[in-house]
């Protein structure tokens, strides 16, 4: 019987053992010392994935419209220990887009990581979406993404890397009911996310992003009463996932945590579903 010839090991010599993480009790924090950007950090999703960032370690720069929630976030985040600034950001608006990096830049240095996050949602059809309604949600989900990566990925590439996570939805990889501009958008984000991925893996920054189910957000709440309340609702948000329940925000933040670490290095180009099981079957 012919003997099987030694496996080729020479295309691993270059590639790195993987290392035991320090434990926790040594100080080790996979964001420590990164600086992370996150649109609508002082709510919802953001805001968990806010605290959690500056939990492990990153200097946090919060962008959003809504000021005086920004501000709470920040003063929660440095009470806690953590680093924090806020920046009065509308992602519809370019110069507002600029300048949010910009400040980023001046406050901390650099820039390791962006989550664009921020989003708005309108429950209707395409009959009964307005095209106000229709612009406002793509520019918020969608050209908002755009700005911000536009103007950070320079900076990106000056710190030779960094990750881009985006907040997608379920709602952006199957169709649902009185979403039109909503599904549209976050589709959009989906191969966008995909098209930068491409676009940017030679200059070492990963693109990924997350598409939750239905999250225990004010955003949800809002759409419980517009489609005919909140106490009717909920139980059949609920009963949708397999699960049996609704995410929790910081369920989403641990996603985000794992592709803006080391811990998700070979990770780029891909949607991860954080929904309870909704879209299997």
């Amino acid at each position: 019987m012919r003997s099987l010839p030694a496996p080729n090991t020479r295309r691993f010599e270059n590639f790195p053992s993987p290392q035991p993480s320090p434990q926790r009790g040594e100080g080790a924090r996979p964001l420590q010392d990164k600086v992370a950007l996150i649109t609508g950090g002082n709510s919802g999703i953001g805001r968990a994935i806010a605290d959690l960032f500056a939990a492990e370690g990153a200097r946090v720069v919060i962008a959003a419209r809504d000021e005086a929630r920004g501000h709470e976030t920040v003063e929660a985040i440095v009470k806690s220990g953590g680093q924090a600034i806020f920046v009065p950001c509308d992602v519809r608006q370019a110069e507002d887009c600029q300048k949010a990096v910009e400040r980023t830049i001046e406050a901390f240095g650099q820039l390791h990581i962006l989550v664009n996050n921020a989003g708005i949602v309108y429950r209707a059809t395409v009959v009964n979406t307005t095209e106000e309604q229709w612009d406002d949600t793509m520019d918020t989900n969608v050209k908002g993404a755009y700005l911000m990566s536009k103007h950070a990925i320079p900076w990106m590439m000056r710190n030779g890397g960094g990750v881009i996570v985006n907040i997608a939805s379920y709602y952006g990889l199957v169709g649902g009911k009185e979403a039109a501009a909503y599904c549209a958008s976050k589709g959009a984000m989906v191969l966008l996310t995909k098209a930068m991925a491409l676009d940017h893996a030679a200059q070492n920054i990963r693109v990924n992003c997350i598409c939750p189910g239905s999250v225990d957000t004010p955003m949800l709440d809002q759409e419980m009463e517009e489609l005919g309340g909140v106490e009717k609702l909920r139980p059949l948000f609920e009963a949708k996932h397999p699960l049996g329940r609704i995410c929790s925000p910081a369920e989403v933040a641990q996603a985000a945590l794992f592709l803006a670490s080391d811990g998700s290095a070979f990770v780029t180009g891909s949607s991860l579903v954080i929904d309870g099981g909704l879209t299997a079957g």
